[in-house]
């Protein structure tokens, strides 16, 4: 049963295709060419998919508190509410969230990046949304592969900590010798996560955290791995 992980890259998405212990990576351009990958029976993805109307998520809180004790909790950005996809710039996205949450919350830039990519997967999830595809994040897998795993992404310790928790799962190593041309190892690594997390809740294994609530769109406000 091959499934798909799924982390954002420059506009675009890098895939890693599992099977067993076989990963193949895939550079994708859009969220249409993740789901037309062939013969994929769950995808996860590294992007907000219920998005609450006027407040933080349950899920991203306590996924920041689950990774605070390994210095990983920055690497949940707070999610946009609803609103502010229809923004038409960064200004207008502030000016939406504080309308939706009375003032409480604006977007940092670096969350506003992301806007374009979770609209992109709120409209091609389609009403009612499919199932097919849930949020995850890559952190979280890693520590659930290996608490070892404690530095930085990115780093030379952290990659080398990242790989050797891939490599009991997957033939991580032969992946990224055959990777597309530029795609960074970071977001490589990533889907591999995502894809590893992907794996697990199509066996039943899969964990998540969050509420149980979902979104306007009758979208899962959760976070699994």
């Amino acid at each position: 049963m091959a499934v798909l992980g799924v982390d954002g890259w420059r506009g675009a998405w890098v895939g890693a295709l599992l099977e067993d212990r076989s990963v193949r990576l895939l550079a994708l351009p859009d969220v249409a060419a993740v789901l037309a990958v062939p013969g994929v029976h769950l995808v996860g993805i590294d992007m907000p998919i219920g998005l609450s109307e006027d407040g933080a998520r349950a899920c991203d809180v306590a996924a920041r508190e689950r990774l605070r004790g390994c210095g990983a909790a920055g690497s949940v950005f707070p999610s946009p509410v609803r609103s502010v996809l229809r923004a038409r710039d960064y200004a207008h996205a502030r000016e939406l969230s504080r309308d939706a949450t009375a003032g409480a919350r604006a977007p940092s830039a670096q969350t506003y990046q992301l806007v374009a990519a979770i609209r992109q997967v709120d409209d091609a999830l389609g009403d009612p949304p499919t199932d097919r595809v849930v949020e995850v994040h890559p952190e979280l897998a890693f520590r659930a592969l290996d608490p070892a795993v404690r530095n930085a992404k990115g780093t030379a310790r952290g990659t080398v900590q990242r790989l050797a928790a891939l490599r009991a799962v997957m033939d991580v190593e032969a992946a990224l010798a055959d990777a597309p041309p530029r795609v960074p190892v970071i977001d490589a690594l990533d889907a591999c996560a995502a894809a590893w997390s992907a794996q697990r809740l199509a066996d039943g294994r899969g964990e998540c955290v969050g509420d149980g609530a979902v979104d306007a769109r009758g979208r899962p406000m959760r976070i699994c791995w």
